[in-house]
């Protein structure tokens, strides 16, 4: 099981570190865990989450708790169905955009808070480790089907506001974006391609952050007349956009753009993650918005949404957090925002775009280094007397014309870098000047 425990869910290789023993286990520590009477479980379409989620349920069930099968859904839709039916917990088995040889889960506890390795998911491997389950129940626990489609394309739907006919192109990736995007199949005309069902990946990775995976998106967004088009992640919980030339929008001025719309409706606190441009945050206070900066992580910045009632949050890496579904992640309630903001205003959406495209990103730069925390002081040190330090994430320092974020990662010895500056130039030399400090 070396490895399987992440910092926010648990994934590994079937067959090989995710087994139906395993899961099963892992089930018993569940409720050992939680204690919990209830829990909903989805999964996506690989064709091993069908006999884990047998397992799951047998490890549950045997410790007394109630299984609530959503069937086939998409993440967003078990955080929803965890939030609507009251349910103490819920399970979704899914890799994500990993690829198919992968299995995994995603844990919450009541109304979709998400357990990550600091909340429980180091708790549920000690248990497994120690075989320190609760005793099996006297009377097992039962397992019931429930269809939360109709429930979350009502709430979805809420969120249209469309005036004008949108048109788009959505690349399911063969993946759990088939089921996302049914919610607004009725709101707005949708050409889908790698719509079927195929846990396999015939076609490429579930990945919108790998821009190589967008190629034929953008070829078939550029072929036709559309307005955008919108890619999601394997288990839909993230979405990357191209606007109607098929160019790559930076996920980050997607974060700009959904403000924008939701301002629109009801002012409040809006959450943008601590690498995003500093357009967005100007966005946000233009659109009489409250912005907040969170650290990464979607754990992080669910928690920092609830403490402050915030209406949203979007994070570099294409997830968009709604308070309408329990501060949890909606793709589709993120296409509708684009689509409404497209649809009112009467522009394309690179001309909606241009005006946030005020300064110029390094993007994420990924260094392996030997020892992460000599590079984190050395950051500190170098940079932090001259500009604005803070530690929400990593390091970070604000200037008056350009900024850095240095982290290093959960899992690996890996610093990354993300800077922006107020001119090209001055990005790319503050970029290779850090990158060779680094790097030395």
């Amino acid at each position: 099981m070396a490895g399987i425990f992440k910092a926010y869910d648990i994934r590994g290789i079937y067959g090989e570190t995710i087994t139906e023993e395993i899961v099963e286990n892992i089930g018993k520590a569940f409720v050992t865990f939680l204690k919990c009477k209830t829990v909903v479980i989805g999964r996506d379409m690989r064709p091993h989450s069908a006999p884990l989620f047998d397992a799951l349920t047998r490890g549950l069930t045997s410790r007394g708790a109630n299984v609530i099968d959503v069937g086939l859904c998409s993440t967003p839709m078990c955080y929803h169905a965890c939030g609507k039916l009251n349910a103490d917990a819920s399970i979704m088995i899914t890799a994500s955009h990993n690829s198919a040889e992968w299995n995994g889960m995603k844990f919450t506890r009541e109304q979709a808070i998400p357990i990550s390795g600091a909340t429980g998911i180091a708790d549920l491997e000690n248990i497994v480790n120690t075989k320190s389950y609760d005793a099996p129940a006297a009377t097992p626990g039962t397992i019931s089907t429930y269809d939360i489609m109709p429930e979350y394309t009502k709430l979805v739907a809420a969120s249209a506001d469309i005036s004008t006919p949108v048109k788009i192109v959505a690349d399911m990736g063969n993946a759990i974006g088939s089921i996302e995007a049914k919610t607004i199949d009725n709101i707005i005309s949708m050409d889908k391609i790698f719509e079927e069902l195929d846990g396999t990946f015939p076609n490429h990775e579930a990945n919108p952050l790998n821009t190589a995976t967008l190629v034929s998106l953008q070829e078939k967004v550029k072929a036709g007349n559309y307005d955008f088009g919108v890619a999601f992640d394997g288990d839909a919980d993230r979405a990357g956009f191209v606007d109607e030339n098929g160019e790559i929008i930076p996920m980050d001025l997607i974060t700009g753009l959904i403000a924008q719309d939701l301002l629109a409706h009801e002012k409040g606190v809006i959450f943008y993650d601590l690498r995003s441009s500093w357009a967005v945050k100007e966005v946000i206070e233009e659109s009489g918005g409250t912005p907040m900066m969170s650290r990464v992580g979607h754990a992080f910045i669910k928690q920092q949404m609830r403490d402050n009632n915030a209406i949203f949050a979007g994070e570099l890496s294409g997830h968009y957090y709604f308070k309408a579904n329990y501060f949890t992640e909606s793709s589709a309630m993120a296409v509708l925002c684009v689509a409404n903001i497209v649809s009112k205003s009467g522009k394309k959406l690179s001309e909606l775009v241009a005006p946030m495209q005020r300064y110029f990103a390094s993007g994420e730069i990924n260094s392996e280094v030997k020892d992460t925390k000599t590079i984190l002081d050395m950051i500190r040190n170098d940079y932090g007397q001259e500009g604005r330090l803070f530690e929400l994430d990593g390091v970070s320092v604000e200037y008056n014309d350009w900024w850095l974020n240095v982290r290093s990662s959960n899992t690996e010895p890996l610093i990354r870098l993300n800077l922006e500056a107020k001119t090209k130039e001055l990005m790319e030399t503050k970029r290779d000047e850090l990158l060779t400090k680094i790097r030395s």
